[in-house]
């Protein structure tokens, strides 16, 4: 079953501090929806562990993320394999981050995956909705990590 993802997304962060960001894996594991590891395994090549949730059905999954063809801090290609109790699925994306201002960045995200097993089972407009959930889930977890609250504000 063929997934395909893409979007634009305002982020309150400069260019190159989303850049860093992107490409800190602290930094993902905490905003990739149920990713518990994320192991450098190579140069920006990472294991991972998540456990995911998908309609009904849940299960856990092991796979790499590979990051390639980066244009720092403007660009990157992403690479992704895995299987895990609920089947097994591989896809591509590629990111580009421009300045909207001195403060603001803009993400335009594109990307294609193939996913097979059980979890291809649930139908093709669940899949769909559900990535774009999990999409969702990960720039709301990521622009919270550039909320800082301000030291010594007024109560």
């Amino acid at each position: 079953m063929k997934l395909d993802i893409g979007g634009v997304e305002t982020i309150q962060a400069p260019v190159d501090v989303l850049w860093k960001a992107l490409n800190d894996p602290t930094v993902l594991t905490r905003c990739i929806p149920g990713c518990k590891t994320m192991t450098e395994i190579a140069p920006d090549a990472y294991k991972v562990e998540m456990q995911l949730r998908v309609a009904a059905v849940g299960g856990s999954f092991e796979g790499e993320i590979a990051l390639s063809d980066k244009e720092p801090p403007n660009a990157c290609s992403i690479k992704v394999s895995g299987a895990g109790t609920l089947g097994h699925g591989n896809g591509s994306a590629r990111f580009r981050i421009e300045p909207e201002g001195p403060t603001t960045s803009l993400l335009t995200f594109q990307g294609a995956g193939e996913i097979g097993g059980l979890v291809a089972g649930v139908g093709q407009r669940i899949l769909s909705s559900v990535s774009k959930h999990l999409v969702g889930r990960f720039f709301t977890a990521l622009r919270k990590e550039f909320e800082t609250p301000v030291e010594g504000a007024a109560e």
